[in-house]
């Protein structure tokens, strides 16, 4: 199907897509974070207010989380460039 299109709607066709796979992606992390801090983290009834305690936990994990996503995603890219360069 994608041979009936022109080259620049295949293009645009592609950056959509890869957006769209994008923000599937962080919404997908964003749940994952969310439910992960907030299993660690809540532990007892929810009120109107997080304890001190909760929230130093929560500020804590969401920290950890985006750390070791970002250390992850260099690792990657330092790989795919080595075996890029390696080709």
């Amino acid at each position: 199907m994608a041979d009936k299109f022109d080259e620049a709607t295949q293009k645009e066709l592609n950056t959509f897509l890869e957006t769209a796979q994008a923000q599937a992606r962080l919404q997908s992390t964003i749940s994952t974070l969310t439910s992960t801090c907030w299993d660690k983290c809540i532990t007892g009834t929810p009120s109107t207010r997080f304890s001190r305690g909760e929230e130093s936990c929560l500020a804590n994990c969401v920290e950890r989380f985006l750390d070791t996503s970002i250390y992850l995603v260099g690792r990657l890219e330092e790989q795919r460039n080595q075996a890029g360069a390696s080709s």
